[in-house]
C-alpha cells in the first residue's frame, strides 16, 4: 500500500509540475508524452443553457465522449481530476468559438470566461497509447514526432434535439499482428475511447485521403500496414462547427489537460 501511495504521489507531483509549466507559459505545445502515467483530458466548455443537452449527447455517445468530470456553472477548478487545476489556464492552447466560427486560439481564458460556463472533461486516447507502447507496439505519430491524424468520418453520432454531426476518428497504422494486439489492449480502456470503430479501407467511412487529415498531422503507411481508427475526443469540435452554438470553448487538438488520475485506474481487468 505504501508503495502504491508513493507512486500515486509521484504521478500527482509530475502532473502538477506540468500544469504549472503550462500555466506560466513555459510549455505551449502539445501534451503528448508529458507526465507519463497520468490521464489527459479533452475539453468542451458550453453555456449552461446548452450544458444539459451536451451531457445527454455524451451519454448517448460514450465512445467519442467518455466523461471524466463535469463542473458547475462558472466553476474553474476540477477537484475530481487534480487539487490545483484551473480550467482557464492549465491547457496549453484553447479554441474559442462564436456561432460555430473559430475566433481565437488563446493560451488562457481569463478574458473569455463567463459565470454561466460549464466544463466537460473527456477521456483522451493518450491513455491507451501508453498501454500500446508498454506492449512494444509502435505508435507512428509518436515515433515521427507529430500529432495524431484525425478525420471527420461519415459515421453519424447519436444526436439530441440540437446536437448532432459526424464522428471524428483518430488513425494509427499497424501491421496485421499488431492490429489484433491493439484491439485487445484498447478494448480494456472504455473510459478513453475503447476499441477501434473501423479498420481497413478509409473510404468506407468517408475518408478520401489519409494524407489530408482534418486535424493533426499525416503519418506514413508502410507496406502491409492496416489503418486503424478510433473514436476521437475532437468529435465535439466537429459538432460545434455543425451545430454552430452561440458560444463555446474547446482545447486545441493535441493540447490536453493533464490530470492527477493514473492511466492504470482506467483499465478494465
Amino acid at each position: 500500500m505504501a508503495e502504491y501511495l508513493d507512486a500515486q504521489h509521484m504521478l500527482s507531483a509530475e502532473a502538477a509540475r506540468c500544469r504549472s509549466a503550462i500555466r506560466t507559459g513555459q510549455h505551449a505545445g502539445p501534451t503528448a508524452g508529458l507526465a507519463p502515467g497520468c490521464v489527459q483530458a479533452n475539453l468542451m466548455i458550453l453555456p449552461q443553457a446548452l450544458a444539459d443537452e451536451f451531457l445527454l449527447f455524451c451519454q448517448r455517445n460514450p465512445k467519442p465522449c467518455p466523461l471524466l468530470a463535469v463542473t458547475r456553472p462558472g466553476q474553474t477548478d476540477v477537484p475530481a481530476l487534480g487539487a490545483d487545476i484551473d480550467i482557464r489556464s492549465d491547457i496549453p492552447r484553447y479554441r474559442v468559438w462564436r456561432n460555430g466560427e473559430l475566433i481565437a486560439e488563446p493560451l488562457g481564458l481569463h478574458e473569455f470566461w463567463r459565470d454561466d460556463l460549464v466544463s466537460f472533461l473527456i477521456g483522451c486516447s493518450f491513455s491507451f497509447e501508453e498501454a500500446l507502447l508498454a506492449d512494444g507496439l509502435e505508435i507512428r505519430h509518436i515515433s515521427q514526432g507529430c500529432n495524431v491524424p484525425m478525420y471527420r468520418s461519415t459515421i453519424p453520432t447519436t444526436g439530441t434535439g440540437r446536437l448532432s454531426g459526424p464522428l471524428v476518428v483518430s488513425m494509427r497504422p499497424f501491421c496485421a499482428a499488431d492490429t489484433i494486439r491493439a484491439i485487445q489492449i484498447t478494448s480494456r480502456f472504455p473510459a478513453v475511447h475503447g476499441a477501434p470503430v473501423h479498420l481497413g479501407d478509409p473510404a468506407l467511412i468517408g475518408i478520401a485521403d489519409l494524407g489530408q487529415p482534418d486535424y493533426g498531422d499525416p503519418v506514413p503507411l508502410r507496406e502491409g500496414d492496416i489503418p486503424v481508427f478510433w473514436a476521437c475526443g475532437v468529435t465535439p469540435q466537429s459538432i460545434i462547427q455543425h451545430v454552430r452554438p452561440e458560444f463555446s470553448i474547446t482545447h486545441a487538438p493535441g493540447h490536453m489537460l493533464i490530470t492527477d488520475l493514473s492511466n492504470s485506474r482506467l483499465a478494465m481487468l
